[in-house]
């Protein structure tokens, strides 16, 4: 099978969508430090509504890339973790939400100087 994000039905695109998303890069970023329960992750990542946010866990999970561990206890507690192969997304999503974050301020400048052509504004 041809492995190339170019090609219209290579299945790769799909993984690029899934840690391409927003939700993705938070919820492997939460999971950095270790196990999370859905409740921790839903508090700290400001914006996630439930569905979206089990949505992306579930996508998570489907693709290898998070464990879920159900403990047998009451009420039922649910731990969310990476796995060994979430693990190795770490740096690359570590890259990207750091470019994010230093790079906002020129990205804001970009825009404004596009919406807004005839006004001069600093990068």
């Amino acid at each position: 099978m041809d492995a190339s994000a170019y090609a219209k039905n290579c299945p790769s695109r799909q993984i690029l969508d899934r840690i391409g998303d927003t939700w993705s890069v938070l919820v492997v970023m939460m999971l950095a430090d270790g196990p999370q329960r859905y409740t921790a992750l839903s508090r700290r990542i400001e914006g996630v509504s439930p569905k979206m946010l089990t949505q992306t866990l579930r996508g998570l999970e489907r693709d290898g890339l998070i464990g879920r561990t159900v403990h047998a206890e009451v009420p039922p507690r649910v731990d969310y973790e990476l796995t060994t192969l979430g693990r190795s997304l770490l740096s690359l999503v570590g890259a990207l939400e750091n470019w994010a974050e230093t790079h906002i301020e020129d990205v804001q400048a970009a825009r404004e100087a596009y919406d807004n052509p005839g006004i001069k504004v600093s990068a």
